[in-house]
């Protein structure tokens, strides 16, 4: 797979990713994510493959990232090993900002990068 490729499978890969947080945790509302610990696990193995995917995307072209600051990278990659090495210490009010506010708006400016 080209530089290009590899470059547009992970933005589908962060969209899909996105998709399925909107559909399993914030359509469910703030309440349930909350109350609900298997959301909260939904939530955090999402938020994880996203990381992995900015991860990849960093990897494979620096540049694209550099070019697109309008989108928070580093914060869409650093979420996971917040929620991993701070488990137990998560404030979830700000986890839910970052999933309900954040990454929507991330997504919005990915969703124009993707033919």
């Amino acid at each position: 797979m080209s530089h290009s490729g590899r470059t547009q499978r992970a933005l589908a890969d962060m969209l899909w990713f996105a998709a399925e947080i909107e559909e399993y945790v914030t359509a469910r509302g703030e309440q349930n994510f909350y109350t609900d610990r298997p959301t909260q696990l939904v939530a955090e193995a999402l938020l994880h493959r996203l990381g992995e995917a900015v991860s990849r995307l960093d990897r494979d072209s620096p540049t694209f990232i550099q070019d697109h600051p309008e989108i928070e990278w580093a914060k869409i990659k650093a979420m996971p090993n917040i929620v991993a090495h701070e488990y137990g210490f998560i404030d979830h009010r700000i986890f839910w900002r970052a999933l309900s506010v954040s990454l929507p708006q991330d997504v919005a400016a990915i969703r124009r990068l993707v033919p």
